[in-house]
């Protein structure tokens, strides 16, 4: 697992989004931009000293996980690959495979420097300190 602190501030930008089953459609040119990635569920709650994410994440190996803490963002990224048989036929193939993001805006401010994470039975836990009187980003 890779941890980096970034000293600005997360933004992605994309003018005029139309959301299409998971894709932004950009009227001008009519340009569609799709997610390469999918996103695992996740719960993100804040107690009076931490936000602390779950992201779920059962079959992921932790060599593949990053995670890159913002000012205000959260994101984490990595890759899901599960044993392929030649040998055989699907018939369901519902768990998500390849490459998948989470962004997870912060709304307080935070201490970096004490940002704890662990993986336990497919479970990555982060927990995000608040800063000294934990206001919100204005």
């Amino acid at each position: 697992m890779r941890y980096r602190r970034i000293g600005y501030r997360y933004t992605m930008i994309v003018k005029q989004p139309i959301t299409r089953g998971g894709a932004y459609q950009v009227r001008a040119g009519d340009v569609v931009l799709s997610h390469p990635h999918w996103h695992p569920d996740m719960d993100v709650y804040e107690t009076a000293t931490a936000l602390t994410v779950t992201v779920e994440l059962a079959g992921v190996d932790v060599e593949r996980l990053e995670f890159v803490l913002f000012e205000d963002a959260l994101v984490i990224e990595g890759s899901r690959s599960l044993p392929v048989t030649d040998d055989g036929v699907y018939h369901a193939a519902g768990i998500r495979q390849g490459p998948f993001r989470v962004e997870v805006p912060l709304p307080v401010q935070i201490e970096g420097d004490r940002v704890e994470a662990s993986y336990d039975r497919g479970l990555l836990l982060v927990r995000v300190p608040k800063a000294a009187g934990g206001g919100h980003h204005g």
